[in-house]
């Protein structure tokens, strides 16, 4: 393919990894080709070169600073990096933004409102460069606080902790390669006294939708990898990152590298969509190779049972949240 398209595409691909090699500009060869697997593999996306919705919403939504546009609340709802570190710099001051899913919301433009308010500033719930510039002196202050919704995060898992399964809202979603993983996860939770929704769409936004509808404790996002390595991915920008969703990775990273000694096992923190919208801990396993998957799902339905009932029993509610 050939054209303004393409050249945008190239344009974004460029503005995240400056050192990427491409093709001549407006032809999309095997460079760029290179460069989008890289972004999806990067992201948790499926790893097929093709720049459809997802990716390409990825691309857009990693693109912008704060600052490089006005945001406010409008429909559709304005999406991207920039809404984040919004959400983060509000929730540092003490103005609760609600999750730090990079899209802006109510709550979000409540938090702005409530801060502009305060800040002197012109209250139009717009995040132009009036108001940017007093976050920007106001915010050195208060580089070190915890954002109110990480406050949130703790407390909540502080008070769960001891509780095991028992009365655990649990959401198991899949995407369409992994529906039996997800079901026999989904009972095996069940059995253990959890209230599980499990589910089968393709449409991860979709999914998110749903598992915030359902007021959940946790999510788990699973899907499958040819090669014998196994990513889980918990939400991580540039300056916030879930710590439950970060702990629950880790202690599923364990145990899935002794079930599968064969497969590299790594954990990823970063803002794949999934991930950003869902407003609750969450997790996104890519897990592979994919014969031993289906050949060991009760077993893995077992191993993220295991680590579900152990991750609240185990959060050390005084441990560091730095981003690493």
């Amino acid at each position: 393919m050939t054209g303004p398209a393409v050249r945008d595409l190239q344009r974004r691909l460029r503005e995240l990894d400056p050192g990427a090699p491409t093709d001549e500009t407006g032809s999309f060869g095997t460079a760029t080709e290179a460069a989008v697997r890289q972004l999806q593999d990067e992201r948790g996306l499926d790893v097929t070169g093709v720049v459809d919705i997802a990716t390409w919403r990825t691309l857009v939504e990693n693109g912008y600073r704060l600052g490089d546009r006005p945001l406010y609340h409008h429909r559709p709802l304005l999406r991207g990096d920039d809404v984040a570190d919004l959400q983060v710099r509000l929730g540092s001051l003490g103005f609760d933004a609600g999750w730090v899913d990079g899209i802006f919301g109510p709550d979000t433009e409540r938090a702005l409102k409530d801060f502009q308010r305060n800040a002197g500033v012109p209250t139009d719930g717009i995040a132009g460069a009036s108001t940017i510039a007093e976050l920007d002196r106001l915010g050195s202050k208060s580089a070190r606080s915890e954002p109110v919704v990480r406050v949130r995060e703790r407390e909540h898992l502080r008070r769960r902790a001891g509780a095991g399964l028992i009365g655990q809202r649990i959401i198991v979603g899949e995407s369409g390669t992994m529906g039996a993983l997800a079901d026999a996860t989904g009972r095996r939770l069940r059995h253990a006294g959890a209230q599980v929704l499990t589910l089968h769409d393709p449409d991860l936004s979709d999914q998110a939708r749903v598992a915030n509808r359902f007021e959940g404790d946790v999510y788990v996002g699973l899907t499958s990898r040819r090669a014998p390595q196994c990513r889980v991915h918990y939400f991580c920008t540039d300056r916030f990152e879930s710590w439950g969703g970060k702990k629950l990775a880790h202690d599923l990273a364990g145990l899935l590298h002794a079930l599968l000694p064969q497969a590299e096992v790594l954990v990823k923190g970063d803002p794949t969509p999934v991930l950003r919208e869902t407003r609750m801990p969450a997790i996104w396993c890519e897990l592979g190779p994919v014969e031993e998957v289906v050949r060991l799902h009760h077993d893995l339905a077992l191993v993220i049972t295991d680590a579900l009932t152990g991750w609240g029993d185990g959060l050390d509610t005084d441990s560091d949240v730095s981003i690493s």
